[in-house]
């Protein structure tokens, strides 16, 4: 809903304030097609799983529908896109959202997953695709990392940022070129749909920490440049309320900067429970080995009189049983045994 403002030369949405940031919405035809698309095909494939008697989490469904999705009306369709043209600040959420919060409930939704088990003869040249060669170099964690952070600032700092108010296909491919890269990086480092390559979790924790970062530097270079970012655009906006021009962007700057580590709190979480998990199964398969190690090293026979306590006491004590950290190949290199110096 959208009013017009007092003002001779001003003919945008009325000043933002609490109650308007509910009630001010717009229709992006484009985002609002491409959202109705990716939801229906998405629900589609859960509803053919179950139906074939298979199991998909409701969770995911909420993950890539009501969050992901969601997200992605309110960046575009919300007081977030009504407001966009006319404040720098609220630019920077829409950003933001897109960048990062959009792409990673997606990812987290499992999309390639469900894909894979409902169509499983594309499925399989799905994921001959995704283990090639070519895919692995383009998703090494330093360059989905580098793209990541690089693109903003292509956009902020270049003449990018304001032909998307001029453009609408100019602001649409901005939004695919924020959504693709943080789609690709939450993607590979969750490691929750098949990647590429699964790399260690404590790299993926070394690449959020640079991440972070980035978008520390990326705000506080808003703030710190002196020149308005687009001037000519927003001084032709002249919107005759809020916070002047140059406040406006170091507002932004600062959204930029923290509101973008506020969101790698939720990243950050799933990967802890991913390494939990991870753990967990590495722990089942740990005990598994061992226990056909005891059973592999039990004699072929019992004595005839001997008790089934007795035998099972003898199974699981085998003589001179070396530690598990030494045989098993995650650890041996950390944990060598030394040698008997007699």
């Amino acid at each position: 809903m959208l009013a017009l403002a007092s003002g001779a030369s001003y003919h945008g949405p009325a000043k933002l304030t609490f109650a308007s940031a509910f009630t001010s919405w717009t229709l992006d035809p484009w985002s609002l097609a491409a959202i109705v698309i990716l939801g229906g095909l998405y629900v589609a494939g859960v509803v053919a799983v179950r139906r074939r008697g298979e199991r998909w989490p409701a969770g995911r469904v909420v993950l890539f529908c009501g969050l992901g999705l969601g997200f992605g009306a309110i960046a575009t369709m919300s007081f977030v896109g009504v407001y966009q043209p006319v404040l720098f600040y609220v630019r920077s959420v829409q950003t933001v959202l897109l960048l990062l919060v959009v792409p990673l409930f997606v990812a987290l939704g499992r999309p390639l997953s469900l894909f894979i088990v409902v169509r499983p003869r594309a499925g399989q040249r799905l994921q001959a695709a995704i283990g090639s060669r070519t895919a692995q170099l383009l998703t090494f964690p330093p360059v989905t990392t580098f793209v990541l952070v690089l693109t903003p600032f292509l956009i902020y700092f270049t003449a990018w940022y304001a032909a998307g108010f001029g453009s609408g296909l100019v602001a649409q491919l901005t939004h695919l070129a924020l959504l693709a890269p943080g789609f690709v990086f939450f993607w590979t480092l969750l490691r929750v749909d098949p990647v590429p390559r699964a790399y260690p979790y404590i790299l993926t924790l070394w690449i959020t920490a640079a991440e972070v970062v980035g978008d520390a530097v990326l705000g506080i270079a808003v703030i710190a440049d002196t020149s308005l970012l687009a001037g000519p655009h927003y001084h032709a906006v002249a919107y005759p309320w809020g916070p002047t021009l140059a406040t406006s962007q170091v507002l932004g700057g600062g959204v930029l900067w923290i509101l973008g580590d506020i969101v790698g709190l939720p990243f950050l979480a799933a990967q802890l429970i991913q390494m939990m998990h991870e753990d967990e199964a590495d722990a089942r398969a740990i005990d598994a080995e061992l226990d056909a190690q005891e059973v592999a090293a039990a004699p072929s026979g019992v004595l005839g009189g001997a008790s089934e306590a007795a035998v099972t006491a003898e199974v699981s004590q085998p003589p001179m049983q070396r530690p598990w950290w030494e045989s098993d190949r995650r650890f041996s290199d950390r944990f060598r045994a030394l040698d008997d110096p007699d």
